[in-house]
């Protein structure tokens, strides 16, 4: 970390909630200072009177005051003022995660866009339990909207690609995902026993975003912190977090919720990183440091070819000279091969992939 980099980090309010409006807050933390941004501003529901279930119950909906704007202009300028100074405090490479309903994702969307962030990707998830739909007079509104854009486009932000396949059971993780609200233990309940928080997001919504876009000790920063959820899987996963929020209930029981919550050891914090992403090793260096010696075998992992380590690192075999993986595609007549997973030594009698090798060099250089 450079000396510019920690006297930045030094200067943020660090694992906090500042108790102000998210404007003014964020204006006041130094620019570029942030790695990932997650948002869920007011919907602007547009509610207009109680909702009641078929036994004629109230519905506990969204009615609080700070979701409420009395038109649309007036929510266009607070979504720009925002977004405005969210993108200041974001790094060159930093990136934000919003999420919306139908009743402001397109207009939050296209102010996104407005402002410079590059979209990455926008992300369905498809609520397990919805709610029903009541009155009966419309599709049952059972998603919500994320979108995932980087500060500029040409941000080289953070994806780990391999870590979420790893979370999918080895498959390409979709842009649709399937997440249950929040709800049973995990919600949060006041003093009198109601909800404490009307939108609390679930803490597996969260833990998907961070794992994904982040690394750990990156600083995430929630604009609308609410009771907390961002801040609570900040903390299990090893990053630092800074909530803004105003409301003096929520605060309340998002410091009595974080408290509580103990981050996780720091051999599990480690995700599965993608190949390109490690150091590289040229087969050369095994050569080199004496793994290998010129003019031992190599045999192919299936055992139908073989070839002699040559001095430089090259391989030669039925008069085929090359790279490994030059001559591993010669030999099995194929445009390309990937000589570190076709190649294996002998040691003992039994084959062992060069790979091995490989990985004990790169152990060395984290």
């Amino acid at each position: 970390m450079g000396k510019m980099t920690t006297v930045v980090r030094e200067a943020l309010p660090l694992n906090t909630i500042m108790e102000t409006d998210c404007i003014e807050a964020m204006n006041s933390l130094p620019a570029n200072s942030i790695d990932l941004i997650f948002a869920d501003p007011p919907y602007n529901l547009q509610l207009r009177g109680d909702l009641h279930r078929p036994d004629s119950s109230k519905v506990d909906a969204v009615d609080n005051d700070w979701d409420k704007f009395s038109s649309f202009p007036l929510y266009d300028t607070f979504t720009k003022n925002w977004l405005s100074a969210a993108r200041r405090t974001l790094k060159p490479n930093g990136a934000i995660w919003v999420v919306g309903s139908y009743h402001n994702i397109f207009r939050v969307g296209s102010e996104i866009q407005n402002q410079g962030f590059w979209i990455l990707n926008d992300v369905v998830w498809r609520k397990s339990n919805p709610m029903p739909n009541f009155r009966g007079m419309r599709l049952t509104n059972a998603h919500e909207t994320l979108i995932w854009a980087s500060k500029s486009e040409e941000s080289k932000y953070t994806f780990n690609y391999d870590a979420l396949k790893s979370l999918n059971d080895g498959i390409q993780m979709r842009s649709d995902w399937v997440l249950p609200i929040c709800t049973g233990h995990e919600r949060l309940k006041d003093e009198k026993g109601d909800k404490a928080h009307p939108t609390q997001k679930p803490e597996s919504l969260l833990h998907r975003i961070i794992v994904a876009t982040t690394k750990p000790n990156d600083v995430v920063l929630d604009p609308f912190f609410g009771t907390g959820t961002t801040g609570a899987v900040a903390k299990k996963l090893g990053r630092d977090f800074i909530g803004i929020e105003r409301e003096p209930a929520y605060i309340k029981v998002a410091k009595e919720r974080i408290k509580n919550i103990r981050k996780f050891d720091r051999s599990s914090l480690e995700v599965t990183l993608s190949k390109r992403s490690e150091p590289r090793v040229p087969f050369g260096q095994l050569v080199e440091r004496g793994m290998l010696n010129p003019g031992e075998d190599l045999w192919s992992l299936n055992g139908r070819h073989k070839a002699k380590i040559r001095v430089d690192g090259t391989l030669i075999g039925n008069d085929i000279k090359g790279s490994i993986h030059q001559v591993g595609a010669a030999m099995e007549g194929a445009p390309s091969c990937n000589g570190w997973s076709y190649w294996c030594y002998k040691r003992d009698g039994k084959r062992i992939p060069i790979d091995i090798l490989r990985q004990q060099i790169r152990s060395e250089m984290v």
